[in-house]
């Protein structure tokens, strides 16, 4: 990230100060990093003040979109009702639901349940019942600004095993929220999910990750939960990404659907669960920004 810029023009963040005084620092900060050998965030994945009001806006549509959820999900109903549900609600919201239509996925957000780690597709063939987990994965989009979170449900009356999986996989959300600081690394995150796993007798899937995220759906970085202390891309103040964690009760090894080329399933058969939080770097720490 090379800015070519006068010291006494102004900041390319839209502050309307001077670059000396606003971000000059910061960014020679972050060459330093990339002198070392470090993965350093481009320009572009750095928000403004501006787009970050934009995200905390939209995200905050996305938890009124989930509580409202929250008092709906019950035994017997179709995760189909439960799409038509977040549709209505995101459009009385003036939200967009931004996985409709993604890439061609059909509904408005993902309803994963049991063995399917993630991009379930809600359907009327589907229904909750006595015993399920469920992960609700909801995407906004909000006056352009995108948001995404998920929330695990226990349907009736859940096996200890199955609430013990649901249970760790939030407190690994903590553990990795921990390690969130200006000047680390997702690195030093995703080990802590993964240890945190470990621990607890699960495995965390590979393949899948977290993203940035703010003025698209997906942006750069791509976050591993697999990966090392001091590795993978140097966080800075203005970074915008999920984390979100699948733990698997069995084997990491997943497929994808062929019938739909969306939903992925444990291979084992075995239950997964998933937490999702959108967050932001500060200077003195991070800020979620949806949950």
């Amino acid at each position: 990230m090379s800015i070519k810029i006068g010291r006494n023009n102004l900041c390319w963040c839209g502050s309307k100060r001077k670059y000396k005084v606003c971000h000059a620092d910061f960014d020679e900060k972050i060459e330093k990093f990339k002198r070392e050998g470090h993965i350093a965030p481009s320009l572009n994945i750095i928000k403004t003040k501006e787009q970050v009001d934009g995200i905390r806006e939209s995200g905050k549509v996305n938890i009124a979109i989930l509580d409202y959820i929250s008092k709906k999900v019950h035994p017997g109903m179709s995760t189909d009702e439960i799409d038509k549900l977040v549709y209505s609600k995101t459009i009385e919201l003036g939200g967009i639901p931004a996985t409709l239509g993604y890439e061609g996925f059909p509904k408005s957000l993902c309803t994963s349940i049991n063995n399917q780690v993630c991009h379930g597709i809600p359907s009327e063939k589907d229904i909750l019942k006595d015993g399920d987990i469920i992960n609700v994965d909801v995407s906004t989009i909000y006056k352009g600004y995108y948001s995404d979170s998920s929330r695990m449900f226990c349907i009736g009356k859940v096996s200890e095993e199955k609430k013990k999986l649901v249970e760790v996989t939030k407190e690994c959300i903590l553990k990795g929220l921990e390690q969130i600081k200006p000047w680390s690394f997702l690195g030093d995150m995703g080990y802590a999910v993964h240890q945190h796993a470990l621990k607890n007798g699960y495995s965390v899937v590979e393949e899948i990750g977290g993203h940035g995220i703010g003025l698209e759906i997906h942006e750069d970085p791509w976050v591993s939960y697999v990966s090392k202390p001091g590795t993978e891309m140097l966080m800075v103040p203005g970074m915008v990404f999920t984390i979100e964690p699948m733990l698997n009760m069995g084997t990491s090894d997943i497929f994808v659907d062929k019938n739909n080329d969306w939903t992925v399933y444990t291979v084992d058969g075995k239950p997964s669960a998933q937490w999702e939080v959108t967050v932001l770097i500060t200077n003195e720490g991070y800020e979620i920004l949806a949950y």
